[in-house]
C-alpha cells in the first residue's frame, strides 16, 4: 500500500493569525489543507491518507473531509508536542493497521503546490532505491554564518539543493528509525530525511517544482494565493 501521512498540526504563530491555524485559511473559498489533501486523493496510486491534526480542530477537519469527498482519508488523529512526535504518531497509526512493507509519503499539510508527477516520481524512486526525498535546486547563494555574524564559507549553488516534501520511505524503515531515536532520547531531528541519514541510510532525491513552498509566513500565503489566482485566470482564458 501507498499511504500519505500528512502533518497539519502547526498553530501558525508566524502567520499572525488569531482565528484559524494557517492550514485552515481559505483561498478561493477552500482551506489550504484541502488543496493539499486533494492532490493525494486524486492520485491513482495513493491508497489512503492519515492526517495528523491539532486535537481541537479534529472535528472540523473531519467535516472538511466529508464536504470535499476526501474518501481516502482513513483517519484523523491528534498530533504530539513537537513535529517529530506528531510524525511518529501518524506512522504508528499506519504501522498498527496496514502492511509493514507499505510506502509512506510524509508531507506537510501547508505544502499544497506539489503535483501528480512528484508523487509518481517519489513512488518510483522508493521502489527502485528504498526512499525518496523531494528537492528543488537552490536559486540563491547559500553561506555559513560565522559566530561573529560575518560571512563564512560560501557554497556553490550548483552543489546545493533545498529539501522539500513529500519525503518517502518504506514504513518499516522510518518507523524503526523513530523507535531508535526515542530509545536514544533524540528529539531534535529537523525532518525525516535528517533522521534517516543519521541512522545510516543513503538518501535519493526527486526534483519537484520550485514553487513547492511551505506556507509558514504571511508572504508565503500571498504567494500561494497569487499562484492560484494565475491558474484560475488561465482556465478562464482557456489555457
Amino acid at each position: 500500500m501507498n499511504i500519505a501521512v500528512i502533518f497539519a498540526g502547526g498553530s501558525g504563530q508566524r502567520m499572525n493569525t488569531r482565528s484559524k491555524p494557517k492550514q485552515f485559511l481559505d483561498v478561493h473559498g477552500k482551506p489550504v489543507i484541502v488543496y493539499t489533501l486533494e492532490i493525494f486523493q486524486e492520485h491513482k496510486d495513493i491508497d489512503g491518507i492519515i492526517l495528523v491534526c491539532i486535537e481541537s480542530w479534529i472535528e472540523y477537519t473531519k467535516e472538511l473531509t466529508k464536504k470535499y469527498n476526501l474518501t481516502k482519508v482513513l483517519d484523523v488523529i491528534p498530533g504530539g508536542k513537537i513535529g517529530q512526535e506528531s510524525i511518529f504518531l501518524g506512522l504508528k497509526t499506519v504501522y498498527e493497521k496496514y502492511d509493514k512493507n507499505s510506502i509512506v509519503l510524509i508531507h506537510d499539510g501547508v505544502r499544497p503546490l506539489i503535483n501528480n508527477n512528484v508523487i509518481s516520481d517519489c513512488l518510483d524512486c522508493v521502489d527502485k532505491n528504498g526512499n525518496a526525498v523531494t528537492i528543488a535546486p537552490a536559486i540563491e547563494t547559500i553561506f555559513r554564518k560565522n559566530e561573529d555574524n560575518t560571512v563564512g564559507e560560501i557554497f556553490k549553488r550548483s552543489d546545493c539543493l533545498l529539501a522539500k516534501a513529500p519525503q518517502c520511505f518504506y514504513l518499516k524503515d522510518i518507523y524503526n528509525a523513530h523507535l531508535k531515536a526515542q530509545s536514544e532520547n533524540k528529539y531534535d531531528f529537523i525532518d525525516s530525511a535528517s533522521m534517516m541519514q543519521y541512522y545510516g541510510y543513503k538518501l535519493y532525491t526527486v526534483e519537484g517544482p520550485i514553487e513547492n513552498i511551505k506556507i509558514t509566513t504571511p508572504s508565503d500565503f500571498y504567494i500561494f494565493r497569487a499562484i492560484m489566482d494565475a491558474r484560475e485566470n488561465l482556465q478562464i482564458l482557456g489555457f
